[in-house]
């Protein structure tokens, strides 16, 4: 069931207040400094990715996801080209904030598939991360998208025996830990 939007509690960026009362020197440098990380940062997550998900297979991966899982539905997205809102306010002929194009580039693909990528990425780093270190630290919780069945740690009963109870007993790292919890829980 989803929660009503009032029962959210976020803590929110301020962007939007402050954005009209930027000189437009700032917005014009500003803006097109979104589309560097296509260049520079975007091939270097997919060599990463590629070596990381290369690594995970090669050490016994199985059922990890793949990038599409999360680029979302191009149909979920409300606009399409004939509907695609555009920014009217002041724009002239050379604005590109006046065309269909630039915000189906930027809503439809740039920003989802980016998005997308940085959160694969992410999700692939979890699961080395429960894989080799499934060691508790106070934001290991939030790895749990990267959940497998046992660590590198919990393979052999005496070095399964050294872990702290926390790290031993932990169902993100530790699918025998995941099914006794549903057992009491059932009882």
């Amino acid at each position: 069931m989803a929660k009503d939007r009032d029962e959210i509690i976020m803590e929110r960026v301020t962007i939007g207040l402050n954005f009209a009362s930027q000189p437009a020197w700032k917005k014009f440098v500003g803006v097109p400094l979104i589309y560097l990380p296509i260049i520079t940062t975007i091939p270097f997550v997919l060599v990463g990715v590629f070596l990381v998900r290369t690594h995970l297979i090669y050490v016994g991966g199985m059922n990890i996801r793949h990038y599409r899982d999360f680029v979302p539905s191009w149909i979920s997205h409300r606009y399409q080209w004939g509907n695609q809102i555009t920014y009217s306010t002041g724009v002239t002929w050379y604005n590109l904030r006046g065309y269909k194009f630039y915000w189906i580039f930027n809503c439809k693909l740039y920003c989802p598939l980016s998005v997308a990528l940085f959160r694969y990425a992410s999700y692939l780093v979890e699961i080395v991360e429960n894989w080799w270190c499934p060691f508790t630290h106070d934001r290991k919780d939030t790895y749990s998208e990267g959940a497998i069945d046992r660590s590198y740690w919990h393979l052999n009963l005496e070095d399964k025996q050294h872990l702290h109870p926390e790290d031993r007993d932990n169902p993100i790292w530790n699918d025998e830990t995941r099914e006794e919890i549903q057992k009491r829980q059932k009882r």
